[in-house]
């Protein structure tokens, strides 16, 4: 599966559903469901910029969004009108590509793994467990904890 490694705190709005514009500047063709992965750095200078003062899971995988049109920007008014979707700051630089992003999801396990420039290929190993009382008790939870979280 495609994945694009996002800095945070741009990575969790994303999977929040908060930001709906990624910007980059270079173009895409691809469209789809991609992996977002967290950077081991974080942009300081944004979190305080957007008030956002809680420790981020850098590292690893934390959600999946779909990516369903590129937007070209040609003006920076075009990319001021868009900041409420992008978020980011005064420095737009060569941002000239805003990704439209849809059906953002967190994991609730990050995946650890390292990132890499552009989209990239992931392929997570499926895990064999043999003992079906294990497998049991892992649907289990996973029903309780859905059944909770809808009350």
């Amino acid at each position: 599966m495609k994945c694009l490694s996002i800095s945070q705190p741009f990575a969790d709005l994303i999977i929040l559903g908060k930001k709906t514009i990624e910007l980059r500047s270079w173009n895409t063709s691809f469209r789809g469901e991609f992996l977002i992965h967290s950077p081991l750095k974080v942009r300081t200078e944004d979190s305080k910029r957007l008030k956002i003062g809680k420790k981020f899971v850098t590292g690893a995988i934390i959600g999946k969004a779909i990516l369903y049109d590129v937007k070209q920007y040609n003006s920076i008014k075009e990319i001021k009108s868009d900041r409420k979707f992008h978020f980011a700051s005064k420095k737009f630089q060569n941002k000239t590509f805003g990704f439209m992003l849809k059906n953002a999801k967190p994991f609730r396990i990050p995946i650890p793994w390292k990132g890499q420039l552009g989209f990239f290929e992931v392929k997570i190993p499926k895990t064999k467990i043999k003992n079906k009382e294990i497998v049991s008790e892992i649907i289990d939870e996973e029903y309780r904890y859905q059944w909770i979280g809808h009350h």
